[in-house]
């Protein structure tokens, strides 16, 4: 019979790699340099494209042009270490055939800090796709859409791993399994939003997201 987990698409910020703390004191420290944003403004753009954040909180070029160098700078001097588990279930899931896309809302810019610090990382994935390569942010499901239409693979044999409440929105609104990790968000407040809820990599395995995958799709009927 044939496999019901096929493809896996990963967030990349707080569920791959631990950098979520790192953004969050970055975008809390330019909210209050420049005093005019909500006070919750570092949650409320989690997984979303910076287009995105730009659009809505730095609508004049004067404001995006103070922002960029310190993002810029910023990012060039990040650590991105993967979460606990994450090396050893990809090598798992690829062993069984499992095509990986990473599906992120970062640009090429961070993706080119990224694999500065991780020269091996596109070896890991078989596809990497960013901001770049689609047109509405999440929570919008477009990114994963088209993650799953660059395997050509119907749905139900996807899985989307996020984090944050945008993504984890995109990932369900897709008609996807979407597993969700409390690694930015309390269990209680991501829960709701995902089908199954982790702390990290650790207790997964393919045989372990094959399971949920079936019974998920069989109580659909």
């Amino acid at each position: 019979m044939d496999k019901q987990f096929q493809v896996a698409l990963f967030d990349l910020d707080g569920t791959l790699i631990n950098t979520e703390d790192q953004y969050t004191e970055f975008w809390h420290r330019i909210g209050e340099e420049l005093g005019t944003l909500p006070p919750d403004f570092a949650q409320v753009i989690k997984g979303r494209t910076l287009v995105s954040i730009f659009q809505e909180f730095f609508p004049t070029p004067e404001s995006q042009q103070w922002v960029l160098p310190r993002l810029d700078a910023f990012e060039a001097q990040m650590q991105f270490p993967f979460y606990p588990g994450v090396l050893s279930f990809l090598s798992d899931i690829r062993s069984h055939g499992v095509r990986c896309a990473v599906v992120t809302s970062s640009n090429h810019a961070k993706m080119a800090a990224v694999r500065r610090r991780i020269p091996d990382f596109d070896q890991r994935f078989d596809r990497v796709l960013t901001a770049e390569d689609f047109t509405a942010s999440k929570p919008h499901p477009d990114c994963y859409l088209h993650g799953a239409e660059v395997f050509q693979a119907q749905k139900q044999h996807c899985v989307v791993f996020e984090d944050a409440i945008n993504g984890l929105q995109a990932g369900v609104s897709a008609g996807m399994f979407t597993i969700g990790f409390a690694t930015g968000n309390p269990r209680s407040v991501i829960a709701p939003l995902c089908h199954h809820v982790e702390d990290d990599f650790l207790q997964l395995s393919f045989e372990r997201v094959e399971q949920m995958l079936t019974r998920h799709w069989s109580r659909q009927g």
